[in-house]
């Protein structure tokens, strides 16, 4: 499972708008109810399901995590070892390898780069200069590993609304944005786009930068209203997670979404940095005080205000090392067969951390589990395909690298899906399903279900029935709540397929103390829990593959 850095947390919102707004203003006086048939009484789903066995899933998960695949880091030895041994399944199992062309028909390759820090970086604003890691922070990848003249933009709050739009008339390609970091305010709690006391995902860093790189922009600035002084310790707490490598996809495919942007995370494809207040006034030219007018000005106005700011030539240094990496996504189809152009997708990610200080990390859980789950689930549909029950629709068992690294391998596929995102039914996602988190207790059959009533009510419905009629385990919906603290729903490969308006349902067992830890062992796996939730996704894929209609998106919840 992906793990978001820490400082997430600090870039949720705007860091001191509600109180520099207050103190400028002292200065400037249908929820869609559907139902799902309840599955039929079905002896061969029960038959095949009962071929999911913990013997088995204990051979598979045996060897991916041992240490003789170095912890599986994406574009690295282990992960091409364990690709190989999957593909090598996939192949015995008599699926089809869907992949045009290359290596393997198994294997869908796809280019990544490693970026880190590789020295100091400044911004030069006149006779100023300014100094990463004090007066400003990047994420992502540098448009300027040399010093290179910026081209900047004031874009206002950088938001792109039916009911408040920065970007109206404005060609950005190419471009360095300049934002005012949260959302329109009175200061005083509240919030414009709500109309309410509660932020938007507007108050998102990332997804203001997410829609800067959909637009052609190269970079975005966004301007905190945090003074120097308080801006310096809190960008110096960050310092250990930005000099952590980050990774991007060589040649992503940004196709138009549907509405669903992650807002957890930042995003690839451009730099993105964070400025003190007394940079970003700097940069524009102008006093704390006129921008907190215009704060109050875009509230007062419900618009952006005719009276923008020029900003200032500056120039850009952030050095960053790039190394260029190979990886591979494990793909095998079982064809359908009177709805076989339809596909019903079942992923996990197979990669991990692989070495770090020359420790292994093994990630047995993570997500060595869900890859195993995986290997049986194929198994178990090629098994009634032979013996004359095959699914209607087609199903895709998708086991994507690079999830570690930015859910890299499903954003590639979705971008090159083997099968058109609009005959994909849905994504059933196994992520971390071997253990017993502490919300439980060791006897519980439970397993936490997340995003499964986000898009579709049918494919909640769908998947509350097969669970009652077949596997009868508690299913905990505490992670799908958008208040969530850890933010599971955006953290898996299922969440490409859901910002594409595909029904998605991720299962996990939840978090534990050896989450991303060399401690995360086979023999801390309790296999016959494992073979349990397994078979609840295989009953679940089993309804959806066979049932007249697909899942329809009648929702769009956060």
């Amino acid at each position: 499972m992906f793990r978001i850095p820490f400082l997430t947390l600090l870039l949720a919102g705007g860091l001191g708008l509600s109180s520099f707004s207050a103190q400028a203003q002292g200065k400037v006086k249908v929820k869609t109810k559907t139902s799902a048939a309840a599955p039929t009484a079905d002896d061969a789903a029960v038959t095949y399901a009962g071929t999911i066995s913990a013997a088995d899933l204990r051979q598979h998960l045996s060897i991916l995590a041992s240490d003789a695949y170095e912890g599986r880091a994406t574009g690295e030895k282990g992960q091409k070892m364990a690709a190989d041994y999957l593909a090598a399944r996939f192949k015995e199992l008599g699926l089809t390898g869907p992949v045009p062309g290359g290596v393997s028909p198994y294997l869908q390759p796809f280019g990544l780069v490693r970026y880190a820090p590789d020295g100091p970086g400044q911004l030069r604003v006149g006779p100023q200069t300014f100094t990463a890691g004090r007066d400003f922070v990047g994420f992502g990848p540098s448009p300027f590993r040399t010093e290179t003249k910026a081209e900047p933009v004031f874009l206002g709050f950088g938001i792109e609304t039916d009911k408040y739009n920065d970007y109206a008339g404005q060609d950005v390609k190419g471009k360095d944005l300049i934002v005012l970091q949260g959302e329109p305010t009175d200061g005083r709690g509240h919030y414009l786009l709500s109309g309410a006391k509660q932020e938007s995902e507007w108050s998102s860093t990332f997804r203001k930068a997410a829609l800067a790189r959909d637009k052609g922009a190269r970079s975005i600035f966004m301007i905190t209203f945090a003074p120097g002084a308080a801006f310096a310790p809190m960008a110096e707490s960050m310092g250990e997670a930005l000099s952590e490598p980050g990774y991007e996809l060589t040649a992503p495919v940004r196709q138009p979404l549907t509405g669903f942007m992650l807002t957890e995370a930042p995003p690839t494809g451009i730099g993105s940095y964070l400025t003190s207040l007394d940079l970003g006034a700097a940069l524009l030219g102008i006093g704390p005080q006129e921008l907190g007018q215009y704060v109050l000005a875009t509230y007062q106005n419900q618009q952006p205000p005719k009276t923008s700011f020029t900003p200032r030539a500056f120039t850009a240094t952030v050095p960053q090392l790039r190394v260029e990496l190979a990886s591979e996504n494990v793909l095998g189809l079982l064809e359908g067969t009177d709805k076989k152009d339809e596909v019903v997708v079942i992923s996990a990610h197979y990669d991990h951390v692989g070495i770090q200080h020359d420790t292994i990390y093994n990630g047995a859980d993570d997500d060595g589990s869900g890859t195993s789950a995986v290997l049986e689930l194929a198994q178990a549909f090629s098994k009634a395909k032979a013996e004359g029950h095959g699914p209607r629709r087609s199903i895709l068992f998708l086991l994507n690298a690079g999830e570690e690294r930015g859910l890299l391998g499903s954003d590639y596929y979705t971008g090159h899906p083997v099968v058109p995102l609009a005959q994909t039914v849905t994504d059933l996602n196994i992520d971390m399903v071997g253990r017993t988190d502490k919300r439980h207790s060791a006897t519980e059959r439970y397993l936490y279900l997340i995003g499964s009533d986000k898009l579709s009510s049918g494919l909640h419905a769908l998947s509350e029935a097969a669970n009652a009629r077949y596997a009868k385990l508690k299913l905990d919906y505490f992670y799908n709540d958008p208040r969530d603290e850890e933010k599971l729903y955006y953290r898996s490969d299922h969440y490409n397929f859901a910002r594409h308006g595909i029904p998605v349902i991720f299962y996990t067992s939840g978090l534990h103390q050896d989450y991303h830890k060399a401690t995360d062992d086979v023999d801390k796996i309790e296999f016959d829990k494992l073979a349990d939730r397994a078979r609840l996704v295989f009953y679940t894929a089993w309804e959806l593959a066979n049932q007249d209609q697909r899942p329809v998106v009648d929702s769009n919840k956060p």
